[in-house]
């Protein structure tokens, strides 16, 4: 693993997840909604912040299909331009949920704005629920972000219930495994806690999960955004009801002493690789 996996950063990185409420297909409120979660993760000093899945329209497949163009976000779409210059105002990149579209295919994806305000990557959802095969279309490539040394690996959602997923970003080389997401009460809230300390511990990295709060396309989300340490441990936790960003250092002398400890992934690169089908 350590000529494998290296290199490791060579300081902390300052992280957010945030939460809130979207109003349904109001791509400028919910635009208006993100730059304040974005200011508030510059005044708590992080560098990067994590919005929910599909926040800039709402989790509202029906009202996205029927009217894709105005409820999906283009490639050169203006409307995303107050989120660029809050990025670029506040030094923070910024990962925002959104329906998006292209070459008249339609994708679930974390749209990624660098420190300098540039759209720099959409991710595309790769693991679609099945009530969302049927209109919109899988991602084929994975998502990372370079950010000071640290490489953060994207999912959204379902994505991460699939060991696989994050197993391949981690082999990668990714320290910290962002999830954009739609958790709702009871089973969703379930599955989030189980996945996301999973996906911690089995890869010795840091995991973000930003979750939606209230309701949204009639699932009643759970919010408790929350940060993972390379162990599992939980660091940080949203409120489940309330609006809001929290924060947590990542901290590489820790993902270094965790992947001395747990030896899971340092095995699996270089013995037991086998045993795993590829992940493109």
């Amino acid at each position: 693993m350590e000529s494998q996996l290296r290199p490791y950063p060579d300081k902390t990185l300052r992280v957010a997840v945030a939460q809130a409420q979207p109003y349904a297909g109001d791509i400028r409120a919910n635009v208006r909604q993100s730059v304040a979660l974005i200011r508030q993760a510059a005044e708590q000093e992080a560098r990067v912040v994590l919005l929910p899945e599909k926040f800039l329209s709402g989790y509202e497949p029906d009202l996205i299909k029927s009217n894709p163009e105005a409820y999906a976000i283009s490639p050169h779409d203006e409307r995303l331009d107050p989120i660029a210059a809050a990025c670029r105002e506040s030094g923070v990149t910024a990962i925002v949920g959104a329906a998006t579209w292209q070459a008249d295919r339609f994708y679930i994806s974390s749209v990624c704005f660098n420190e300098q305000g540039e759209r720099i990557m959409d991710y595309h959802k790769r693991a679609l629920f099945s009530s969302e095969a049927d209109f919109f279309t899988p991602g084929s490539e994975a998502g990372v972000l370079h950010i000071d040394g640290w490489k953060l690996g994207l999912a959204i959602c379902y994505d991460s219930g699939f060991a696989e997923h994050a197993r391949s970003a981690a082999v990668d080389g990714c320290h910290a495994y962002l999830v954009s997401a739609l958790f709702s009460q009871g089973n969703g809230y379930h599955e989030s806690r189980i996945w996301m300390p999973a996906r911690a511990l089995d890869n010795t990295m840091y995991v973000l999960m930003s979750n939606h709060v209230g309701t949204t396309g009639g699932w009643a989300a759970c919010g408790a955004s929350a940060i993972w340490g390379p162990y599992g441990n939980l660091i940080v936790e949203a409120h489940e009801s309330e609006p809001g960003v929290v924060v947590a250092e990542l901290n590489p002398e820790i993902l270094k002493q965790m992947r001395c400890k747990e030896t899971m992934l340092n095995d699996f690169v270089n013995r037991y690789s086998c045993l795993s089908p590829t992940v493109a």
